[in-house]
């Protein structure tokens, strides 16, 4: 369970055949070994069907050469039964109670401690005919065999699926166009690690790096020495990481994990941290735009978008990240690979614990003895591409970046027209539920600050009216205290007292009680003088009142016409 929190299929897959293998004790047997019991039980004719019974001699006779050969002591019955029974689930999962042996030979060869490279040799040559050549049915048969082995644990789709058909195609472009292929072409595909077989020759690094410590600190977890893997970033100094962090997804709190990524599995020597350095500091100056354009693996990709039979394959396997359906560019898909400087992957510029990460996106290149002191045939497929090919490559390639060119500025011009879409409604209603784009909280805040003081003003203009509506209806009340006949003050004099909170209206009243006892010629006068002081101070208020409403609610308040 634990192995399944490895983010990268290959090493997922690798680290669960290398506890198998352990397992079933085949870490400790030899290629050499398995051929003289298959040579003894007369297994060469690899198209042959075993049943159970010759698969338990055969794998009894095994373990007790391996007890011979080492000297030590094994369970032999509890590792033939669980041999057995790994084996029937890899090949028979139906449980007919018979398998090829080819299925058998692939199995054992598979898991036996063997280099990689011997391996392949072997595999090959049980479908190649006498004269060593095999044509694509015998190389497809081995295929299929081959990817029963990470079908059974369930990873059979980071792999290409079921489909073997690619990777056949991918393989006799190395035939130079003949119907047959050799074992040193084989062997030179192979060395490329396809996709089909990656996780092949991943078990081999992952068995070579299981007692290797590095004297360096893991940036993440602190760990000192590393041990296993050590993985260095090319892009940042003094950064390692080791298997179990790198592997997982962890990273340090508030730091990202730069790419490209330099695998180790070999204690390091001076040459290559020198190298190493010298590859950071060039990568230092290279924008992120850079590493996007120019795309490199640590695998030979051998999905294929043309394929007619496309559709066995998983949805789920991963496909090229910049497939195109030009058959010219699938005619250099697998010599592009090689025509890098060097096989790696640039990843994307964080990881984190939470990415989903597969082989399809990510995987990185690796250092090894053998493949840095004697780079062989991988580096003799740049010469086979002739310069006719290399012009039409070019120009195929600078094509292609005018086309992204023209699409990424159509992008841009879409995506500004949707933001201002987007904007538009926002500003004139003022609902922030309406904006989601990061890049417009300016706005946002501009919009919050306006409706705040629009709410504001509208208190403001609330209380404003309330006061209003106060002398409106003093008013109101004054102007039919005016405009009552002096004849009847006497018999609303008491009515005219219930004003007296007015001071206006106070003053009024005591007029009209002196009027009562004046002759009426001084009663006139003194109300004319009256109504003129009450006509100013209407006057003074309505000048208040639009002074303080100059555009709003100007019909609802005017002079009162006074009756002379």
């Amino acid at each position: 369970a634990d192995l399944n929190n490895i983010k990268f299929s290959a090493y997922r897959t690798a680290m669960k055949l290398r506890r198998v293998q352990k397992a079933l004790r085949l870490d400790m047997v030899t290629l050499a070994t398995a051929l003289e019991i298959f040579n003894e039980h007369d297994l060469q004719p690899s198209d042959r069907a075993m049943d159970v019974v010759e698969v338990i001699h055969c794998l009894t006779a095994l373990y007790e050469r391996l007890e011979e050969e080492r000297g030590i002591l094994v369970n032999v019955p509890l590792c033939v039964d669980m041999s057995l029974n790994w084996l029937l689930n890899v090949f028979d999962s139906g449980r007919s109670g018979k398998m090829r042996a080819l299925s058998f030979k692939t199995g054992i060869a598979c898991l036996c401690g063997t280099e990689v490279k011997e391996k392949f040799q072997y595999l090959f040559s049980q479908v190649a005919n006498a004269g060593g050549l095999c044509d694509q049915r015998h190389l497809g048969v081995l295929l299929h065999e081959a990817i029963q082995v990470p079908r059974q644990l369930g990873e059979v789709a980071a792999f290409g699926g079921s489909n073997v058909e690619p990777s056949i195609r991918s393989c006799f472009r190395f035939s130079n166009g003949k119907p047959a292929i050799e074992a040193s072409q084989f062997l030179e595909w192979a060395n490329l690690e396809p996709q089909s077989m990656v996780w092949l020759a991943v078990l081999h690094r992952v068995t070579m790096a299981e007692q290797v410590k590095h004297q360096t600190k893991c940036s993440v977890c602190r760990q000192c020495p590393i041990k296993g893997f050590r993985y260095r970033s090319l892009k940042q100094f003094n950064v390692d990481i080791c298997q179990t962090c790198f592997l997982t997804g962890r990273a340090s709190k508030g730091n990202k994990l730069h790419y490209p990524i330099m695998e180790y599995y070999t204690p390091t020597t001076s040459s290559e941290n020198m190298r190493d350095f010298a590859t950071t500091l060039k990568n230092k100056f290279r924008s992120k735009q850079y590493f996007s354009k120019h795309p490199q693996r640590g695998y030979l990709p051998v999905q294929s978008v043309l394929e007619a039979d496309f559709s066995e394959t998983p949805a789920s396997s991963p496909m090229l990240p910049h497939a195109d359906t030009h058959s010219r560019i699938e005619h250099f898909a697998s010599r592009l690979a090689e025509m890098e400087s060097q096989n790696c992957s640039f990843f994307s510029d964080s990881l984190s614990p939470d990415d989903s990460l597969d082989e399809d996106q990510y995987l990185l290149r690796h250092s090894s003895p053998i493949t840095d002191r004697e780079p062989g045939g991988s580096q003799q497929v740049p010469g086979s591409l002739n310069m006719d090919d290399k012009g039409e490559l070019e120009r195929i390639l600078s094509h292609l970046e005018d086309e992204n060119r023209i699409l990424q500025g159509e992008l841009r011009r879409l995506k500004w027209q949707h933001d201002e879409a987007v904007e538009s409604p926002t500003l004139a209603t003022g609902s922030p539920e309406s904006v989601q784009d990061p890049h417009n909280d300016e706005l946002l805040a501009e919009a919050r600050i306006l409706r705040q003081h629009k709410s504001r003003l509208e208190t403001r203009m609330q209380i404003l009216e309330d006061h209003n509506k106060q002398l409106e209806s003093q008013l109101h009340r004054l102007r039919e205290l005016l405009l009552q006949p002096p004849a009847e003050s006497d018999g609303n004099g008491s009515a005219a007292s219930s004003l007296a909170s007015s001071p206006h209206q106070s003053e009024g009243s005591q007029a009209k009680e002196k009027e009562h006892n004046t002759p009426d010629t001084e009663a006139a006068d003194e109300v004319e003088a009256k109504t003129q002081e009450v006509s100013m101070c209407l006057e003074d208020i309505m000048e208040k009142l639009r002074s303080a409403f100059p555009n709003s609610r100007g019909t609802r308040v005017k002079s009162p016409s006074l009756a002379s």
